[in-house]
């Protein structure tokens, strides 16, 4: 039967657009995740099936025949095309979403989470931005907010994600040096590393039994990711916030020398503009996210 009547060998005529690209059997492969030999196989077929040679085959390479050169162009272009009105088609009905999100709930939270929320919505753009504090509506650059509070913003939709909660985190570097902490005041023979204030310090110390702890040595640093790289670099002590430094306990990476936490008043909160979720995909983005947060609980 003539290969003009019958249907084209859609997958051969791939593989061999792969095979002629890379000019290795073994490249192609690799590419289409398939074996060297389907790879032989196939082409040996559309060979037998175009009535000519295609490659040259020599010991550690493959050469391309003058026929072989000749589909290799018209396939190339054929796939090209193809590729581009896929990608104008993809564009079209792709869609972006914005969130503004804190140093540590971006790079120990949504970070990880990342590559997931892109294979479960693969239509959706998300676009992650540093953010800060906000109070109101008006100060939302984003579509979505994810902020660390007691939940009381007036003009705005408000999910409550999820609580944390604060220990003391030292590195293994720091007990190594200067021995292990035995009670809560080791913690004052070095630097406390910390964001904005000692209020949350002080509580810790309260619900321990030491409400008059003196601060002698103190750095505060606002962004929390430097926070956490300082203790891990042995240059102090700081509140870890559980639970985004499980993992660092568990592996050994940081320690928590005191089974003592402390549950603040706020927590972390989705925040979105009054009726944003009826765009379906911020509503999309706003499910996943609470899905997931809820699967910690």
């Amino acid at each position: 039967m003539a290969l003009a009547t019958r249907r084209l060998p859609l997958t051969a005529l791939r593989t061999f657009e792969a095979a002629a690209r890379h000019l290795s059997f073994k490249n192609a492969a690799e590419e289409l995740f398939v074996s060297s030999t389907t790879v032989s196989n196939q082409i040996r077929q559309l060979e037998k099936d175009w009535g000519c040679k295609l490659f040259h085959r020599r010991t550690r390479a493959v050469v391309l025949t003058d026929s072989g050169k000749s589909l290799a162009r018209v396939l190339s272009k054929a796939f090209d095309d193809i590729r581009a009105e896929a990608e104008l088609h993809m564009a079209a009905t792709r869609k972006t979403v914005t969130i503004a999100v804190g140093p540590i709930f971006g790079s120990r939270w949504l970070g990880p989470r990342l590559s997931k929320f892109g294979k479960d919505y693969p239509e959706i753009d998300l676009i992650v931005h540093h953010g800060s504090r906000i109070t109101s509506a008006g100060q939302m650059a984003t579509d979505i907010v994810v902020d660390w509070g007691m939940g009381d913003w007036t003009d705005l939709e408000v999910t409550k994600l999820m609580e944390a909660r604060y220990s003391p985190i030292v590195s293994p570097k720091l007990i190594a040096q200067s021995g292990p902490f035995i009670k809560p005041s080791d913690l004052t023979k070095h630097t406390f590393i910390h964001q904005h204030d000692r209020s949350e310090w002080r509580n810790w110390f309260a619900l321990a039994g030491y409400p008059n702890q003196v601060f002698q040595s103190e750095i505060v640093v606002i962004d929390s990711n430097i926070v956490q790289r300082s203790v891990k670099d042995g240059q102090g002590v700081a509140l870890g916030v559980f639970p985004f430094h499980d993992t660092d306990v568990e592996d050994g990476t940081l320690v928590k020398p005191f089974d003592i936490d402390l549950m603040p008043d706020r927590a972390f909160h989705l925040l979105t503009r009054i009726n944003a979720r009826g765009r379906k995909e911020v509503r999309a983005v706003c499910d996943w996210i609470e899905a997931e947060a809820a699967a910690l609980v």
